[in-house]
């Protein structure tokens, strides 16, 4: 009876012990990739959970309770026009610079909310695969051969990728549609707009906050690196303004916000961070203590950042151990890598696509990462190919969507990413 009842934490006590017991620690290789693992982490928690993830989870908590479930499946839902779903979730990505890190809440968000599994799997490809940034970016530092063939792939894959999900577990979107197909009409809170100022006031912070360097010293990707915290601060004024006047938030609460925020940013002008952390700290605490809609706003925030956080970090732990950071070397020698990716053949694309759906890549890392394989003589299929499969996946990423959409639907949409991302390596490999 004790080894039918006990076996699994015994073997999982005594693997543990002989890991322990035989870990290669004082090797130079291994050392290195526990500090590479820590670089990544720090690096990831300093640039990316607060100007990324954070603005991400209240976004999606804003989903969960501003968006009525039945406008949700009107527009996304397994009963709704394939030809608009599909549409929606493809393309509705491409305005938000998120890595494949920061899509996961607002995923879960509309997926949550009856969004069926084709469009929502569409939307969770499309996030961090074709936002504007990257797709210009990539055409710009790699070549516009690449650059368009990202943009056109990309596209492409989030709708095939999409379909063809929802037919392997059309069964089970089975329940959905019936669900659909007795919806009422959904009751008006508030007009459309006011909620498409809402929303759009969070998406513009969190694109403008993000928004990386450009190379031109004038025009316009200069100027809006220059002065984005110039436009994140109006971007925030209107949110602040529309949740106040239309979301139920007291105007003495976001007054203890902006006052308190605006004279960081006149002690600290060279940190803007400090200001972004206060703003952010002050609206989550005069959100928590309401018990009207901003509380129902706050605790679904909360509730998508308990439970993504800690398996994010810990992804991101996994993925610098593994292959360390950009530049550095993880345990996996970087030699490896480079040797397996030269030339058109397959085993060249799919090693590609492999590497780059397990590395993380933050957004729009992935193009000088790209560019300096090239150099070291990757080819040009393999470099499209970890184009299409990297930003979109990542070992972080694939421990959250697990949590959500189970074992079996997690395994197939990542095999369905790295396959694609082979073959239309191998294709636009032939001909360039």
């Amino acid at each position: 009876m004790f080894w039918k009842d006990e076996w699994k934490p015994l073997a999982i006590i005594g693997g543990f012990f002989i890991a322990l017991y035989y870990m290669p620690v004082g090797t130079e290789r291994f050392d290195n990739a526990i500090f590479e693992a820590l670089y990544l982490t720090k690096w990831y928690a300093q640039e990316h959970v607060l100007l990324c993830l954070i603005p991400a989870f209240f976004i999606a908590g804003a989903i969960g309770v501003f968006v009525r479930q039945e406008a949700v499946m009107k527009y996304l839902g397994p009963a709704a026009n394939k030809l608009v779903a599909y549409g929606v979730g493809s393309v509705s990505g491409s305005i938000l610079a998120v890595c494949s890190c920061t899509v996961l809440p607002l995923f879960s968000g509309i997926y949550r909310m009856g969004a069926g599994l084709g469009p929502a799997i569409a939307f969770l490809y499309s996030g961090p695969a074709i936002n504007v940034l990257a797709i210009i970016l990539t055409a710009r530092v790699i070549g516009m051969d690449i650059g368009i063939a990202r943009a056109v792939g990309a596209i492409l894959f989030s709708v095939v990728i999409g379909a063809i999900m929802h037919f392997i577990f059309r069964h089970e979107e089975i329940a959905k549609v019936k669900a659909a197909m007795y919806m009422p009409e959904p009751e008006v809170a508030r007009p459309l707009w006011k909620d498409i100022i809402y929303f759009g006031s969070m998406v513009a912070i969190l694109v403008l906050a993000n928004w990386g360097k450009s190379s031109d010293t004038s025009g316009f990707w200069y100027i809006m690196y220059a002065f984005k915290w110039w436009f994140t601060s109006a971007a925030a004024i209107v949110f602040a303004t529309v949740i106040v006047l239309w979301y139920g938030v007291k105007p003495w609460k976001m007054a203890l916000v902006i006052i308190p925020a605006a004279a960081l940013a006149f002690v600290f002008p060279h940190e803007p961070v400090i200001p972004f952390a206060a703003g952010t700290i002050g609206l989550s605490v005069i959100t928590s203590t309401d018990k009207g809609e901003p509380g129902e706003w706050f605790g679904s925030t909360w509730g998508f950042a308990k439970q993504i956080t800690p398996l994010l970090l810990g992804g991101v732990l996994v993925s610098g151990f593994l292959l360390g950071r950009p530049g550095h070397e993880g345990i996996i020698p970087a030699a490896w890598v480079s040797s397996l990716v030269g030339g058109n053949s397959f085993g060249a694309n799919f090693f590609s696509s492999i590497v780059g759906a397990f590395m993380y890549f933050a957004t729009l890392t992935e193009v000088p990462i790209v560019q300096g394989l090239l150099g070291s003589g990757m080819g040009k299929g393999p470099a499209l190919a970890l184009l299409l499969a990297g930003p979109a996946l990542s070992l972080p990423n694939m421990l959250v969507i697990n949590s959500y959409i189970g074992p079996k639907k997690t395994f197939v949409y990542c095999t369905l990413v790295v396959i694609m991302a082979t073959l239309s390596g191998m294709i636009f490999g032939m001909f360039f």
